[in-house]
């Protein structure tokens, strides 16, 4: 299988990136984003882009995939609508549209957030662009599939590069077991929310819209 991830160098796209490596039905993943992962392996390829929103970071190199993980995702803290739905909603049409018309039997799975607006009328502005942003990709030729995540624990020395986060997640570590045991159904990992897209991938998705104890049960 061949896989484009976008998003690598993030928490979450860290974790994805890690199972896809490890999988042996992979034989090639195309990480495309800001900045380069620093991982290197065999499988792996690389595509660094200042700007996403450059018409050719979806080529004719594109074609043949059978899967891409989108793992790109903004804060909406301190933003005006205008600013997020131009980093959320426009930039992942931007690269999903053509990827639909280069692979029309791909699986997109795009990393959405629990409480996301499928509405699109409700008072939080980035739930309400999440929403708009599922229900358009809901609309493209290929098999797309919202994975909505709520609380994720980083594992296998991931770590996030919001340096608030990082801490959140220090303190906190010493509750992680206790928190999933608690909480089952609310709490994923990096390596849950990868293997959970990698089989997706492979086997089809029980639901288009997947929320946290969706992911998990896979």
């Amino acid at each position: 299988m061949k896989v484009i991830l976008f998003g690598a160098s993030g928490m979450i796209g860290q974790g994805v990136l890690r199972e896809c490596l490890l999988d042996h039905e992979v034989d090639t993943v195309l990480a495309i984003g800001r900045g380069a992962t620093g991982a290197s392996h065999p499988k792996l390829q690389e595509r660094v882009w200042a700007d996403l929103m450059d018409a050719a970071v979806i080529g004719p190199e594109a074609a043949g995939f059978e899967a891409c993980f989108f793992c790109l995702g903004v804060s909406s803290a301190g933003m005006s609508e205008a600013d997020y739905r131009r980093l959320t909603y426009d930039l992942t049409l931007h690269i999903a549209e053509p990827l639909a018309r280069l692979n029309p039997a791909m699986t997109f799975i795009y990393l959405s957030g629990a409480g996301t607006d499928s509405s699109e009328k409700g008072r939080s502005m980035w739930a309400r662009v999440k929403g708009q942003t599922e229900n358009a990709l809901l609309r493209l030729p290929f098999k797309a599939v919202m994975f909505r995540f709520g609380a994720v624990i980083p594992l296998h020395g991931i770590t996030s590069r919001t340096r608030l986060y990082r801490w959140v997640y220090a303190i906190t570590r010493p509750l992680w077991p206790l928190l999933r045991a608690a909480f089952p159904k609310d709490i994923t990992t990096t390596e849950q929310i990868g293997r959970a897209m990698l089989k997706v991938a492979r086997q089809g998705a029980p639901k288009r819209v997947m929320e946290t104890r969706d992911i998990t049960a896979l």
